[in-house]
Formats: C-alpha cells, structure tokens, sequence
C-alpha cells in the first residue's frame, strides 16, 4: 500500500473511534436518563454542552494545527478526549455529566480540521475527495457500530463500562502515532521517491505564509456562504448522532433490544453515501470544473435528505419511518466530504481555520437544534423537531449555488 494511502488509513481508523466515543452517550441515553433521573430537557442540555464546547474550539484547535501542525494537535486531541471518554462514565448527576461533557467537546474539537491539515499535506489535490470520502465514511461505520458495540457492554456490564473501554481505545490510537506519523511526507523514510515527487507536485499548497490573521482569511463572502450551509447539514447530522435513539424509543416506541440494529442502519447507509459523496464530486469535478462539480452532489442530496426526513416526521408507520430516515442520513452525508474538501480547496495551507470555521457554523446549528429539541419534543411532540430540520437540509441544498470553491482565500489576500 503507498504511504500516503496508509496515513489515509490510520485517519480512517481516528474517525472511527471518534465517533464511537461520540454515539456512545447517545447509544445510553434512556439508561443514563433513568439512572440519574434526567429530563428529556436536561437530556437535551446534556448533549448540546459537548456540542457548544465542540464549536467554540473549533477555530482556536484548527489554528493551532495550521501552526504547529497536524501531527502534535491529534495527540492532545485524542489523549484529551479519551480521558472524559472515561469520565463520563463516572458521572452520578446532571451537573457532572454537563460539565465532563463541556470538557469532552473541547477535547475532541479540532479532530477533523487537523485531519484535514494532514490530508492537504499527503494527498494530491485530485484525490481530495476521495481522502475525505472514506474518512466520512468510517465516522458513520463508528456511530452505526456502536450501537452493536455499546449496547451489549451496557447490558451485561451497565453504560459507565462503555466509556472506560472507549477510553482506552483513544489512548492506544495515540501511542500508534506518536511514533508511526511524519508531519511531512519528505520525512518519512519508507516512501518511495516517485510517491513523494508525486504528492508535493500535485497537492496545490500556496506558499502563502500561515500566520496570516484569522480575521483576514475568514473576510471572504464564499466562506461565509459555505459556513451557513454547514449550518443547515450539521443541525441535520447531528440529529441522527444526538436524538435519533430517544427519538425512535420514546418518540416511536422501539425497543432497546431492537435498536441494536434499527438505530445502526442510517449509519451504515450514511457510510455509503459518504463515500459516493466524495467519490461523485471528484469525478464531477473532472467532468464539469471544480465551481459546479463541488456543487452538483449536494445539491440534490441535500434536497432528497430533506424530502426524506419530512416524510419521515408525518408517517405513523414505524418501518417506513426508519427506511426513510436511513435514507434521509445517506443522501445527506454525500455533502460531509464535498464540504470538507472545498474547505481544503478554498483554505490551501489555511485548511485547518477554515474547516475549523465550518465546523463551527455547523455546531452553532448542531447546537440550537440540540438543546431545542428537548423543549420541542416535549411542547409539540417527536415529530415536530424532525420536520423542521428536514426544512432546513433543502434549505442547504439552494446555498450550493453560490459557494465557489475555485476562489483561494489565501490567494485572494495576497
């Protein structure tokens, strides 16, 4: 395997393990709620600290990595993350629980952005999309394993044993990189010459100086299009990462020993669908040029998400409900990659703000739907909060139209 593809891997591998970390309190949530006594309210409270937290460390982590790179950012990271992974499960009240989570999302903000960084470093940028194609995918593979993973340790063990294991998965990705990763690919000494001539040819890096002022960069229309359209899909994803299994016991009636599978099945389509994202916007990329060939994929996957999560909310039968919100996380999730790659090719050495800053839109959006839908569900009933969020995706979907991802925001402050 070339040395670039195996980096790919071990990412893939990270995304995996964040999301497992990330669906695992989800996975627990009618247990934990049971155990400590909490509302769907607080509920809804607990899951938008991580959520908050997550957000406003985005843009300072991502910074960060543009500095000092990718490869010192993922080991505080993960090593930080890992450790209230482990915390929460000694949690005994809502307090508690909100401050570990509070600090959990501060630990893991940064994950993605840095992961860019690395992938600008080692990909060429023709294979951009494919790179965050599977690493997209491999978060989905996370979150619909957990389910399988969790709920069985829960059982037989309780929910606070998950998060010790989860814990300590963390810590043993970290101790592989520490001496596996080179932040450059001229360091590594088991690439082969062609590779590396071939990656630093092809990956379009500007030369532009990285301590250029995060005001400065982030003073660009097209970012701010682009972060408002995160904003719509990530109140969307983060529904299926945060209420969907709430949502399908209490809302649908399902029960814990069905969820195993039932919560898992949007996950493994939405795996899917990331990867054709990424796949689909390269090849359309080739065939029509990056401004329409970044647009064309989520555009229309966006718009049947939405369609399908408004379907979804007004059906009184429970296995239409589920075919359709698998769906509805499968069309949605072809826009991750795409998303992630325009960030990568409006940022150039500057990936990690501006994917930071992305991000963060998206978690303002994740945010207030987060902690909204507890008041919602409650006020009006399970239905209602999906119906708005489905909204909101085709509302997406129409931004597509005026994100460019040919305009360089490092180039155009030259």
């Amino acid at each position: 395997m070339k040395k670039r593809y195996q980096v790919l891997l071990v990412l893939s591998i990270l995304s995996t393990v964040t999301f497992l970390d990330r669906i695992a309190i989800s996975t627990a949530g009618e247990r934990i709620s049971k155990d400590l006594g909490l509302s769907p309210v607080q509920w809804g409270w607990v899951l938008g600290m991580f959520t908050l937290a997550y957000g406003l460390f985005e843009i300072p982590t991502g910074l960060l990595g543009d500095r000092l790179g990718a490869k010192r950012l993922l080991i505080r990271v993960v090593l930080w993350w890992s450790f209230f992974t482990v915390l929460t499960g000694f949690s005994t009240g809502f307090v508690m629980l909100l401050v570990v989570r509070f600090l959990f999302g501060i630990g893991e903000a940064g994950a993605y952005p840095n992961i860019s960084i690395a992938l600008s470093k080692w990909l060429p940028a023709f294979e951009r999309g494919k790179g965050q194609a599977l690493i997209w995918a491999a978060s989905r593979i996370g979150a619909g394993l957990t389910p399988i993973l969790v709920i069985p340790i829960q059982q037989k063990y309780g929910w606070q044993m998950s998060f010790y294991i989860l814990g300590g998965v963390g810590l043993l990705w970290v101790i592989f990189w520490i001496f596996w990763y080179k932040e450059e690919p001229s360091e590594a000494k088991d690439i082969s010459k062609e590779e590396l001539n071939f990656i630093l040819e092809n990956r379009q890096l500007s030369d532009h100086s990285p301590k250029q002022s995060v005001w400065k960069i982030l003073n660009h229309p097209n970012l701010w299009i682009l972060f408002l359209m995160y904003y719509c899909y990530a109140a969307g994803a983060y529904f299926f990462q945060s209420w969907m299994p709430k949502y399908l016991q209490q809302g649908r009636g399902i029960s814990e020993e069905n969820m195993k599978f039932i919560a898992s099945a949007p996950f493994i389509l939405g795996a899917v669908g990331c990867f054709l994202g990424g796949i689909l916007s390269d090849y359309t990329v080739k065939k029509y040029g990056k401004k329409w060939g970044r647009r064309i994929v989520p555009m229309i996957g966006l718009s049947l998400s939405g369609i399908c999560l408004i379907t979804a909310s007004l059906s009184q039968n429970d296995t239409l409900a589920v075919v359709l919100l698998s769906l509805g996380l499968a069309t949605m999730d072809v826009t991750a990659p795409v998303a992630w790659a325009v960030a990568m090719d409006i940022g150039g050495k500057q990936s990690g703000t501006v994917s930071g800053a992305m991000n963060s839109a998206g978690l303002i959006g994740a945010y207030i739907n987060t902690v909204s839908f507890g008041y919602l569900a409650t006020t009006f009933g399970y239905y209602f909060p999906v119906l708005m969020i489905g909204g909101l995706l085709i509302l997406g979907s129409i931004l597509w139209l005026k994100i460019d991802a040919t305009h360089q925001v490092s180039v155009q402050s030259e």
